[in-house]
C-alpha cells in the first residue's frame, strides 16, 4: 500500500504522444478533484522515439506546473538511446530499429538514410544544434527508480532474485523475459512500463501500465491508493 493520505498515479510509457499524454493528465486531474491527499505522479519513462511528438512530449513535461504535486521522471531505454546516440553517434546503428528517426524528425532533424558514420556524426551535430539544452538536462536529471510504501517504479522491471537495492541500471531499463516471467514475491510489487500489453496487468508481484500508446492510442495510469489499484486511460467513456 502507499501511505496513508498519499495517492499515486503511475504513466505508462508515452512514445511521442502529446496528444494522449494531454488527454490522460486531464483525466488525472480531473480524477484527483480537490480532495485533501498527498498527490504523486510518476512517469515511467520512454517519453521518445515511434510517435511522431517526442520533442512536444519533453515541451510539456517540462511545463507542468501542478501545485502541491510530487513530479517523478523515471528513465527508460528510449530516454537512454538519446544520450547515447549524443555520446556517441555510432549508437545510431542500433536505435534506428526503435524509434529514432522518428524522434530525430519531431526536431527538425534530418534522420541518416544509410550506414555511414560520417552521417551519423552529422545527424548528432543537427540534433544537437535543434535540441533546446533543457531537454538534453531533463534526459541527465531522469531517475531510474523510485519508491512510494510497498511500490517500486522502474521502467522495466527488476533482476529476479537481485536485491532491489542492487538492480542494475541495464536491467530496470530494458528486462523483459526474466521479470515478466517470474512470479517469485519481491520485497516491493513493482510498478514499470517496457512491456506493452493489450490491457494493464495486474499481479500480487507486479503492475504493467504499458498498454501500446504510440500504436493503440491508449495511454494508461495505474492509480495507488492505500491497498487499492484501478487504472485510468485515454480510452475511457
Amino acid at each position: 500500500m502507499v501511505p496513508a493520505g498519499t495517492r499515486v498515479y503511475a504513466v505508462g510509457d508515452i512514445h511521442g504522444r502529446r496528444d494522449l499524454l494531454e488527454r490522460l493528465l486531464g483525466r488525472i486531474a480531473s480524477h484527483a478533484g480537490d480532495a485533501a491527499l498527498n498527490n504523486s505522479l510518476v512517469f515511467l519513462g520512454d517519453y521518445v522515439d515511434r510517435g511522431p511528438q517526442s520533442k512536444a512530449v519533453i515541451d510539456l513535461l517540462l511545463q507542468l506546473d501542478w501545485p502541491g504535486w510530487e513530479i517523478v521522471w523515471l528513465r527508460g531505454n528510449h530516454d537512454q538511446a538519446v544520450i547515447d546516440f549524443v555520446e556517441d553517434p555510432r549508437t545510431y546503428r542500433g536505435w534506428r530499429g526503435f524509434g529514432a528517426a522518428e524522434t530525430l524528425v519531431s526536431y527538425g532533424v534530418k534522420a541518416p538514410v544509410f550506414d555511414d558514420e560520417r552521417g551519423f556524426a552529422a545527424a548528432r551535430e543537427e540534433f544537437l544544434e535543434k535540441c533546446p539544452a533543457e531537454h538534453m538536462e531533463f534526459l541527465h536529471s531522469l531517475k531510474l527508480s523510485h519508491v512510494a510504501g510497498d511500490y517500486m517504479f522502474v521502467h522495466a522491471g527488476v533482476r529476479p532474485g537481485v536485491a532491489l537495492d542492487m538492480q542494475s541500471a541495464q536491467d530496470m531499463m530494458w528486462i523483459r523475459d526474466d521479470f515478466l516471467s517470474s512470479h517469485a514475491k519481491l520485497d516491493k510489487v513493482i510498478v514499470h512500463g517496457h512491456s506493452p500489453s493489450e490491457k494493464p496487468v495486474l499481479r500480487r508481484n507486479r503492475i504493467g501500465v504499458d498498454t501500446g500508446a504510440y500504436a493503440t492510442g491508449c495511454l494508461t495510469a495505474a492509480v495507488l491508493q492505500g491497498e487499492d489499484c484501478h487504472f485510468l486511460s485515454t480510452l475511457d467513456g
